[in-house]
């Protein structure tokens, strides 16, 4: 079987310096070495135009065609400078059973829910947000014209936590910290890069958020948990993944297969999220903006929103 080192990868300083034919190599590892095999695009997922909120225009990868990556249940892109695509924004809406996180790349939007929580998410920031047993919450846009550029994904709750009080994350742009990692610049939303730990954190299914940008014939590998699922999301540009060098374009999914690690190269550069994250294993049951394991739950779950019941119960 035909096997590259990640090392002669980033000597060669992108994958079209090297063809994979006839490149074996019969080198024996050094006694305590560590290699790792990067894992390769399993499926490539086009986000589809999608309408959500009040009106608002978005594109769907996750959710849709592909209905979840356990533990990720959702990913949506808003991306427009047309006001009338995004101004009506998401009114007041409950939430139960997992939890939400906006990362926004460009613009302003508002936060309000019922427990007081209040807040401004700006380009460069970030809100992890536990539903857990209830909240209802609101998400504006706070500008009239320009380009609104955000990301919302959700993430399962094991049903251990599904019922747990509900937690938020505010990160605001500056406590995010931005690495170099052999040429690219990495933003650690959670997890681990460049010795820079992401301040996300608590999270039961230990997720990795990377934003990384990728220069021009530049090559980014980051280690992964074998048993994590992860995947791709090309913000720009063009990626080529893994040992075979699945092609990756700008606004779609790439999930990534079996291995140790995200081995990513771009000849004219590029930027893309990389989200890791433990399986949870459980039944999925969903109903509009809630996540349970059974249909009994669900039926609890609208029965408490309309009776007004689910903030309560110390919320």
């Amino acid at each position: 079987m035909i096997s590259i080192h990640r090392r002669q990868l980033l000597r060669a300083g992108s994958f079209g310096a090297l063809s994979l034919v006839g490149c074996a190599d019969t080198s024996t590892p050094a006694a305590g070495s560590v290699t790792t095999r990067p894992r390769d695009l399993t499926r490539i997922v086009k986000g589809q135009a999608h309408t959500d909120g009040a009106g608002v225009k978005l594109h769907k990868a996750l959710g849709g065609e592909l209905a979840s990556l356990d533990p990720f249940l959702m990913l949506d892109e808003i991306r427009s400078d047309v006001a009338a695509d995004y101004e009506k924004g998401f009114p007041r809406h409950p939430h139960r059973g997992f939890e939400t996180v906006t990362y926004m790349l460009s613009g302003a939007m508002e936060h309000k829910d019922s427990v007081g929580n209040h807040g401004l998410l700006q380009a460069g920031s970030t809100q992890w947000m536990t539903a857990g047993r209830g909240i209802l919450h609101s998400e504006m846009p706070r500008q009239k014209e320009g380009l609104l550029w955000g990301l919302q994904l959700w993430v399962n709750l094991p049903a251990s936590l599904k019922m747990t009080a509900p937690r938020y994350q505010d990160m605001q742009p500056g406590s995010i910290p931005e690495v170099s990692v052999s040429g690219a610049r990495v933003r650690v939303v959670a997890g681990n890069a460049g010795g820079e730990r992401g301040p996300i954190d608590g999270i039961a299914v230990d997720p990795t958020m990377l934003d990384v940008t990728i220069p021009a014939n530049g090559v980014f590998e980051h280690p992964l948990v074998a048993s994590h699922n992860a995947f791709l999301f090309v913000l720009s540009g063009a990626l080529q993944v893994g040992p075979n060098r699945g092609e990756l374009r700008e606004r779609a999914l790439g999930v990534l297969g079996s291995g140790e690690s995200a081995l990513l190269a771009s000849s004219g550069g590029a930027r893309v999220l990389l989200l890791s994250g433990q399986p949870i294993g459980e039944p999925i049951a969903r109903r509009g903006p809630f996540v349970m394991n059974t249909e009994a739950e669900l039926d609890q779950a609208v029965y408490d929103y309309r009776s007004g019941r689910l903030v309560t119960d110390g919320a």
